[in-house]
């Protein structure tokens, strides 16, 4: 039986041509294994990992051709033979993060460990995006809150994980301060509400953010970007800050690091992996924190902005207009448009 996908027929460091690489293809529908459930996608993202994976500069490297996509929504069509009974037919939202073929599918099997099972009131448009950048954004958010911190300072502010830092930073009574790209971007999120924004090309950004760290007591900066901006946020914090990096959207190797701050302030440097996070916790834990992000979604206090959507015959020209703009919000792959 086959199924139609996104294929990937080669990695390019140049991200247009490695768009205008995409092609639609039939593949062989895939049969779940013991462990494992097919699922009719329903829609899925593109976040700026899978732009890395498409260049060849993420952690994850396929052979090829592969189906690109790392995380997706749709319903549960059929389960193996490990998978307790009643499952087929429930909706969920699924992460996948292996050699296996991607979300960018009309099919996907996932293993049982990867799937979210949803609530009948949650969005598939917001469950497709619901696996990766919410649970990131409340993962460091607790990172952050076990240091007591009373600020945050981060980067790419436009971005989805941005958004809800600023959400979950809001609720604890947390100062938040925003770097961006963009004047045109700065002023959006003051027209947001967010007080505290500044531009990466402001002249001053260094002293300014030094002097705001310190006033708001900022002990945690998160770092989308890499390159010079993670030695810009670090050289900010103040004595025993702590640099958490979670993004490479520079394609930039981290630099700008004060030594002596290292040295002498007890000031570190940490990644932040999600599968990695999620394997730290017991099955009845991460069932918590999903019961209580979909709450939050379902009441619509959190929410991610999706831009519009394309399909497998316009994939290109669709994500094309989205890498342009990816303050803008998400654009969902659909297999029926």
């Amino acid at each position: 039986m086959k199924t139609n996908a996104i294929v990937l027929e080669q990695y390019n460091r140049n991200i247009i041509r490695a768009l205008l690489g995409l092609k639609e293809a039939e593949t062989e529908l895939p049969e779940p294994g013991p462990d494992e459930v097919l699922i009719k996608v329903h829609a899925a993202p593109c976040n700026p990992s899978d732009i890395a994976f498409m260049q060849g500069g993420y952690n994850i490297v396929k052979a090829l051709p592969a189906v690109p996509g790392f995380e997706g929504s749709g319903t549960i069509v059929e389960t193996g033979k490990n998978i307790p009974a009643g499952l087929a037919g429930k909706k969920v939202s699924f992460f996948i993060q292996d050699d296996r073929p991607g979300s960018w599918a009309g099919y996907v099997v996932a293993h049982r460990g990867s799937i979210i099972l949803l609530d009948d009131r949650m969005d598939l448009d917001q469950a497709a995006c619901f696996s990766v950048n919410p649970l990131t954004a409340f993962a460091m958010m607790e990172e952050a809150r076990k240091t007591g911190t009373k600020g945050i300072i981060q980067n790419a502010s436009g971005g989805q994980v941005a958004h809800f830092i600023r959400k979950i930073a809001t609720g604890y009574g947390m100062e938040v301060i925003d770097v961006v790209r963009k004047e045109e971007n700065a002023a959006a999120l003051r027209n947001g509400g967010a007080k505290h924004v500044f531009t990466e090309t402001d002249p001053e950004i260094k002293e300014k953010l030094k002097l705001l760290a310190r006033e708001t007591d900022a002990l945690i900066a998160f770092d989308a970007v890499a390159g010079e901006q993670s030695g810009i946020l670090f050289n900010a914090l103040p004595e025993n800050g702590r640099l958490i990096i979670y993004g490479g959207l520079s394609n930039k190797p981290v630099s700008g690091l004060n030594a002596l701050d290292i040295i002498f302030k007890n000031k570190t440097v940490t990644g932040f992996n999600l599968p990695q996070w999620k394997s730290g916790l017991t099955e009845k834990e991460f069932e918590e924190i999903i019961n209580r992000l979909q709450a939050k979604f379902i009441d619509g206090t959190l929410k991610t902005a999706i831009q519009g959507e394309t399909g497998f015959k316009n994939i290109a020209k669709g994500l094309r207009n989205y890498i342009t703009n990816m303050s803008a919000g998400k654009i969902l792959i659909k297999p029926g448009l």
